[in-house]
């Protein structure tokens, strides 16, 4: 963003809404609910947590926006997102008392582009895109692949957060910050190659196939260590996000021992991996091709947050069970419940539930006793579990915004009547 110019109504659009951030963050109820997360984080939770994740259907539920101006408009956009879910939703999400900038980084894996072709509807809405897939043959066009492109860019960061404190920094402070730092192997090739085409090397040129996964994996991991060489990582064990829809509080991090003004290295962080596009394949195929390039770098993260659509049940006992660092599971629609509800119980990774999306996106009303029944089984199912849900993929809300809220007033009223923990 080059054009740092905003109208005087616009900066008092952004410090009325800055204004209202801080308030709702000194809240009480933010307090009790930061204490929550503490707890559930950290294995101590005595209820479930549950969160949605709207930027899916913010459309159907965020205010429109007043500002015009691409600088303006970006800080109305974030500070609106972050207050959306206590003002419309009521879920357990904490408004943080900061607005956060990430530096700006470029990481193109052997220096290509991600090339994309959307399909958008009548009324603009994105339903969809086709990846361009630059390496048609692996084994043939491996050898030619280019080098890594990394890096970032610290002046544009620091004019951007220079920029914002002038505009709101006495009311609402701008800090550095990131989420937690995601790898997602089998995403990148699927972009590279498609999924056809990634499931066939693993038979047809299995040596290319370890071989761009290891170097992928490679040079993801050279990546995170030269941030944490430089000084680029910041705590994520507060007000942070975590990927997957949820939240980082935690006293678990930094490692012991770590102090004030020390770097900030991979092993103080949550990080945060998943490989959906391996679900068609057997657990053993994940376990060869797979799983030891993911290992590589999950154990470097001082916690991990894994999964996301993809069933994990077939792959839990021989490889994902075996990551120390495993704080949250995906549980999606697609795994099996119960034997996941067996496997976590008692132990330390979290129960992260992501319920059907499709039974608050469909058009029309809630089917509110069918949501509830689906409630109920995860409830049941994960008893004796630290167990949370997470509301993602959701994207529509069919014209009827009431439709969060009162899905999630429906799960808090099942785990009033039928938690055990």
């Amino acid at each position: 963003m080059t054009n740092l110019i905003i109208t005087s109504e616009e900066r008092n659009i952004l410090r009325e809404l800055a204004r209202k951030q801080a308030d709702y963050a000194s809240l009480p109820i933010m307090a009790e609910r930061r204490a929550l997360w503490y707890r559930h984080n950290e294995l101590r939770s005595d209820r479930p947590m549950l969160q949605v994740e709207p930027w899916t259907f913010e459309r159907d539920i965020l205010p429109p926006l007043r500002c015009r101006s691409e600088a303006a408009a970006a800080i109305e956009l974030q500070i609106q997102r972050m207050i959306l879910n206590h003002e419309r939703i009521d879920d357990d999400r904490v408004v943080s008392p900061c607005f956060d900038i990430e530096w700006r980084r470029t990481f193109k894996l052997f220096g290509l582009e991600k090339e994309t072709v959307h399909a958008i509807d009548s009324a603009g809405r994105d339903l969809g895109y086709q990846h361009k897939h630059p390496i048609a043959d692996l084994a043939a066009d491996l050898p030619s692949l280019g080098a890594t492109v990394r890096g970032v860019d610290r002046e544009g960061t620091l004019a951007w957060k220079a920029f914002v404190e002038e505009q709101i920094g006495d009311l609402l402070p701008v800090r550095l910050a990131n989420g937690s730092p995601g790898v997602c192997l089998t995403q990148d090739l699927v972009h590279f190659m498609g999924m056809e085409a990634m499931f066939l090397a693993m038979m047809d040129c299995p040596e290319a196939f370890h071989a761009v996964m290891d170097r992928m994996s490679a040079d993801h991991l050279a990546w995170l260590l030269e941030q944490e060489r430089d000084g680029l990582w910041f705590l994520n064990n507060g007000h942070d996000w975590l990927a997957q829809g949820s939240s980082a509080f935690t006293s678990e991090l930094p490692r012991q021992g770590w102090k004030e003004g020390d770097p900030v290295a991979l092993a103080d962080l949550w990080g945060f991996m998943d490989s959906q596009e391996t679900v068609a394949i057997s657990p053993s195929m994940y376990g060869e091709f797979i799983f030891p390039y993911y290992r590589r770098i999950a154990e470097r993260f001082g916690l991990l947050s894994y999964g996301c659509c993809e069933p994990v049940h077939p792959i839990w006992k021989d490889y994902l069970s075996t990551l120390p660092n495993l704080r949250k599971l995906s549980i999606s629609p697609w795994c099996d419940e119960a034997f996941m509800g067996e496997a976590l119980r008692g132990g330390r990774t979290i129960f992260h539930r992501k319920p059907n999306p499709l039974a608050i996106g469909q058009e029309g009303p809630l089917d509110e006793e069918a949501l509830a029944a689906a409630f109920r089984e995860t409830l049941g199912h994960a008893r004796g579990c630290v167990l949370e849900f997470s509301f993602r993929d959701i994207y529509s809300l069919g014209g009827r915004p009431e439709k969060a809220r009162l899905m999630v007033r429906i799960l808090r009223e099942q785990i009033d009547k039928y938690w055990r923990g």
